[in-house]
């Protein structure tokens, strides 16, 4: 260790720039001021040699500039190989609990493999301002190569030096390093200095020295992060520092980390997510702020990576490639900790949800093409059926089939399906009386053989009745001419009938068994009568699907019972309360208004069984209508508000479905869902990037944020023997002292951030005014409900969740009608008590698969399908161990909680 002053530690000056891509400011705003910025720190750099700089550790601040400036990407790149310029590891710095675990390791190989393209990576974890951070980023950061995580937010009170022993829950550990005493900016104002006076930086480095030496217990050199939002460094810093002469140099965060030892021997051990408000604010309200942008993620994820990317690799003969790269472009921006958080102006949320908007079409795109494919060999009127799970399901699908009476069908293996009619389509589209004179423009309703949607079957011209009829389908299959039709409506006079006739048709659930991963078909034939073995019925205010019982009460609540005697009252209750914040923290007024009990309650039965049974409840409150900042109240106006909630059971599923609607006509409050538990909770189980963790009732506090102990979940939460299925991240609390599960439904602010927030002593932001977050509009959130027994959810739940999440994927078939419906096939099965896949993709040749063992012991997952090697690789794809594949077999030991990333040698498909 080097010194400036006899006993004074040495300071590694770090100079950067934090990059918001997108803020209280829109992208392209920003990125002016970006460009700008990198002009100068290139000349400045190239004009001298002592320069460094640390770009942010996220790639997206290259690529926009070299979009920009593309003539410079050279100049840059050289910067990078000489190690002073760092880039990289990250492509961008996301949000980790509001991406799937999947978008954090596609983040990270995207912005490893762009920052290696221009010379080197920075072999450095680097996550200064995301808010909070997840249980499994050492095992993340370690599957990569990484050995170093540097964080600020979240850091436990216990840490009480610069680096502690971060362990995530599989055991994996990483040496952290800790940005105390301000976080990515404890040394911005450093070199601040005050025209005419006298020189300040003697002070400043004697203060950082002071404040900072006391998280050096060992020594070392303190870590002095010189930059800020938006900054650039003073042109003359180099010079500053060297005729400072006082145990300084610069370096880059790569510089600084090269010389640390990754060795985590008595530092203090954290385990598992950082979450505590002790040392810093984790602004928690992020979770909730805006929460169609975390719908909109999840929906584009879950298709990208559950549906596009294992059709594309299993059941494709082509190229899609490009297209999914785009669409995980896309979705690794959205997840930008300033963009899916909601805590950005209302013109960045905007593009947030046309990115995610992007991604999703791709996604639905990409699909399309290769069910398209496979559905070229299905006949006409039947339909495909694709299973995005690796285990074999008997699953739900909803289906338009050509049914005149009775619906039956069958599948292409010659089974019999239970169905059950859910709508009858009209057969007369039009018919109306119309004069002669208007029959070509009539006719030019027509678009090829397209007429109200349908394709035009056949027509027929009775000149005695003076009555055109067409007759549509879905898709025809004999010629038709247009000219045909005007050539025998030719000198037509008075008053003609036009008749429009579709086919008989119904939309019916089918409830079909399909392969891991595979494919079926399903083709209409005569009513077989077949049941499913535990139908579900409903009849007034009950449904039961002999696995579950609810029964509507009085209030709109549910009563849950299960076959094994598990009851639940209260299930469904809906609260309205206030919300004075902003984006970041949520606040309630000190005489807060909370609204439970509805004005009245209505059922309403929807389908009866035996596949779907379901009912409409819906209940009407009177909520404020907006917040009272002068009272610190909530307003004396009020709204009338109906909320609708659909309850459904299908047959087989051991959970209640519900859906919950309302039209939000209000402002500055927060509604949520509340659900009595079975018994008393201590902990919650919250499941979410490749982890379930298990959380108490309370949070850390300290730092001058008010710890309120609500929390993210992504596929379920669970306390009490209740699992609540979710559809996206969404905010949950335990309350009523462990008897009952809040969800945030909706949560309506008007600030970005407020600079008086009772629950936070600073400014998270500008106190900019946000309207549209407060999320005015129809809102509509789906959840399904499942008791279980035992304290902890087991493998019950995860099946549970994996179906929920992932229905099965119908196309409709395109081959000759009176061709035969192909079999069903097979694609990759994944076997083992709490083994998860969160993905499977091509990759360099391979076909690439990712599990996780979601539980606390050891368990071998059994992959079996048409591979005949199988090789287990890190995250960025680089080959290991081999695995033992006999007849299209490979077992994998998991740790409890080990991720695992497996390449698999398998025929093309055919």
């Amino acid at each position: 260790m080097s010194a400036g002053r006899a006993g004074a530690p040495e300071i590694v000056v770090v100079p950067h720039t934090h990059w918001d891509r997108e803020w209280y400011l829109p992208f392209q705003r920003f990125r002016l001021r970006l460009v700008s910025l990198l002009d100068g720190v290139i000349a400045g750099m190239e004009a001298d040699p002592r320069w460094r700089f640390t770009l942010d550790g996220q790639m997206a601040a290259v690529d926009d500039y070299l979009e920009i400036r593309p003539e410079r990407r050279e100049r840059l790149a050289a910067l990078v190989r000489e190690g002073r310029l760092a880039v990289g590891p990250w492509q961008i710095l996301h949000d980790e609990f509001l991406c799937s675990g999947e978008n954090i390791v596609r983040n990270l190989e995207l912005g490893m493999r762009r920052a290696e393209e221009l010379g080197a990576v920075m072999m450095v974890g680097y996550l200064p301002d995301q808010f909070g951070h997840c249980a499994q980023m050492p095992q993340i950061l370690r599957q990569a190569g990484i050995e170093h995580a540097c964080v600020w937010r979240g850091v436990p009170e216990k840490v009480r030096a610069s680096a502690f022993a971060w362990e995530a829950p599989d055991g994996t550990v990483i040496r952290a390093q800790y940005l105390p005493e301000g976080g990515y900016g404890n040394a911005a104002s450093m070199f601040e200095e005050f025209p005419g006076g006298p020189s300040l930086l003697p002070g400043r480095v004697a203060g950082i020295a002071e404040s900072m030496g006391r998280w050096y217990p060992d020594g070392g050199p303190l870590l002095a992060m010189y930059g800020a939002d938006h900054t650039a460094p003073a042109p003359d810093l180099a010079d500053r520092v060297a005729e400072a002469g006082l145990g300084m140099r610069l370096d880059t965060l790569a510089g600084y980390f090269a010389g640390l030892d990754p060795s985590v021997d008595g530092l203090t051990r954290v385990r598992g997510e950082l979450r505590s408000h002790a040392r810093a604010n984790i602004l928690p309200g992020v979770i909730s702020a805006r929460v169609h942008l975390k719908e909109a993620l999840a929906r584009a994820e879950r298709l990208v990576e559950r549906y596009a990317e294992p059709l594309a690799a299993l059941w494709y003969a082509g190229d899609a490639q490009r297209f999914l790269d785009l669409a995980w472009r896309r979705l690794i921006e959205v997840s930008c900790h300033d963009s899916v958080t909601g805590c950005g102006s209302d013109e960045t949320a905007e593009q947030v949800a046309a990115r995610a908007a992007e991604a999703e079409q791709l996604g639905r795109a990409v699909c399309a093409l290769v069910t398209a494919e496979r559905a070229a060999s299905v006949p006409l009127g039947s339909h495909l059926v694709f299973n995005p799970t690796p285990a074999a399901r008997t699953g739900l699908v909803t289906v338009e089939i050509p049914a005149d009476g009775e619906p039956g069908l069958e599948t292409g293996d010659g089974r019999p399906v239970p169905v059950q009619t859910l709508e009858v389509a009209p057969t007369v589209l039009d018919d109306a009386v119309h004069p002669a004179s208007r029959l070509p423009i009539l006719l030019e309703r027509v678009y090829g053989r397209v007429l109200f949607g349908q394709e035009i079957r056949d027509w027929t011209v009775s000149r005695e009745d003076r009555t055109l009829t067409f007759r549509v389908t879905s898709r025809a299959e004999t010629p038709f001419d247009l000219g045909e039709v005007r050539e025998a409506l030719r000198d037509a006079d008075g008053d003609w009938r036009v008749r429009i006739l579709a086919d008989p048709r119904r939309t019916v659930a089918a409830l079909v068994d399909v392969p891991a991963l595979g494919l079926a078909s399903v083709r209409p034939v005569p009513s077989s009568g077949v049941s499913p073995e535990t139908p579900a019925e409903g009849e007034g205010d009950v449904l039961d699907n002999g696995l579950l019982r609810a029964q509507v009460h009085a209030d709109g609540t549910l009563g849950l019972r299960t076959a094994s005697g598990i009851v639940v009252e209260g299930i469904g209750r809906i609260v309205d309360g206030g919300d004075l914040g902003d984006t970041y923290n949520y606040a309630p007024p000190a005489a807060d208004t909370l609204v439970g009990d509805p004005l009245s309650v209505d059922v309403r039965p929807v389908w009866s069984g035996p596949l779907v049974a379901a009912c409409d409840i819906v209940r009407t409150y009177r909520w404020p209508a907006s917040g009272d900042l002068e009272r610190d109240a909530r307003s004396e106006g009020e709204e009338d508000v109906t909320v609708a909630t659909r309850a459904e059971l299908r047959a087989g599923e051991p959970f209640l479905r519900l859906r919950v609607t309302f039209d939000n006509r209000c402002e500055d409050h927060r509604v949520r869902l509340h659900l009595a538990l079975p018994r008393r909770a201590d902990t919650s189980f919250a499941e979410g990037q490749f982890a379930i963790t298990e959380r108490g009732t309370t949070a850390e506090g300290g730092f001058g944020e008010r710890p309120v102990p609500t929390f993210p979940a992504s596929g379920f939460v669970a306390a009490g023997g209740l699992a609540v299925l979710l559809e996206h991240v969404t905010e949950y609390e335990v309350i009523g002292g462990g008897r009952e599960l809040a969800l945030t439904l909706l949560r309506s602010v008007g600030h970005l951030s407020r600079d008086r927030n009772p629950y936070r002593d600073q400014p998270a932001g500008p106190q900019l005014p946000t309207p549209r977050a407060q999320c005015r509009g129809e809102r509509s959130a789906g959840f399904a409900i499942m008791p279980y027994a035992g304290e902890r959810p087991g493998a019950g739940v995860l099946r549970a969740a994996e179906a929920y999440r992932h229905d099965l994927l119908t196309a409709v078939g395109y081959g000759p009608a009176a061709a035969a419906a192909p079999p069903s096939r097979a694609g990759v099965e994944i076997a083992g008590d709490g083994v998860t896949m969160t993905s499977l993709r091509a990759r360099d040749g391979w076909t690439e698969t990712r599990v996780v063992a979601l539980r606390d012991e050891p368990v071998t997952a059994v992959l079996r399908g048409p591979f005949t090697e199988a090789v287990r690789t890190d995250l960025r794809g680089r080959p290991g161990a081999s695995l033992d594949v006999h007849d299209g077999t490979a077992a994998l030991g998991l740790r409890p909680w080990e991720m695992a990333t497996v390449g698999l040698r398998t025929a093309a498909p055919g």
